[in-house]
């Protein structure tokens, strides 16, 4: 079976949350930016000249939340923590993805018409599209959720 994880998990999360870049001092490579992660005490600055280097540091994002939240007790979550830190040393475009895209595109329309992705019911409905759409379907809500809280927000302002 195959488990969905890592980058691809990622991927899904910034396809549903992205705003956009709109434009920004990382949208080619070469270029040095800060890390935002501690390397032997310090924020290094890093020379970007690939999607690789950038993935580089995103790991080490991953690690430095996991490990922070095992050792605090606490609960961050880790894509959240990769999309907010993401602006201090790339661009939020990196992480798009066509494939994803389209995943997120059958989700809405499959949600939309009640019609399913891929013909047969559940048991027959292939493994990774499952792992998928479920992330989906929580980034989605997670999006919502944080439009509402901005409305509240708005609202509350007199705006």
């Amino acid at each position: 079976m195959y488990e969905f994880g890592g980058r691809q998990s990622l991927q899904v999360a910034f396809s549903v949350l992205n705003e956009g870049c709109g434009g920004c001092q990382y949208e080619s490579y070469p270029y040095k930016a800060q890390s935002p992660v501690r390397v032997d005490k310090k924020y290094p600055i890093l020379e970007f000249k690939s999607d690789e280097d950038v993935w580089k540091v995103i790991d080490l994002i991953i690690k430095e939340t996991q490990e922070f939240n095992y050792e605090e007790g606490k609960s961050f979550d880790v894509s959240e923590s990769v999309y907010s830190q993401l602006p201090f040393f790339a661009c939020r475009n990196i992480l798009f993805d066509k494939e994803t895209q389209k995943d997120l595109e059958r989700y809405i329309y499959c949600e939309k018409f009640n019609v399913s992705p891929y013909s047969g019911d559940y048991g027959e409905q292939p493994c990774l599209w499952v792992q998928k759409s479920s992330l989906i379907r929580k980034y989605l809500a997670k999006l919502e959720s944080k439009q509402i809280d901005k409305a509240k927000n708005n609202t509350g302002k007199g705006l």
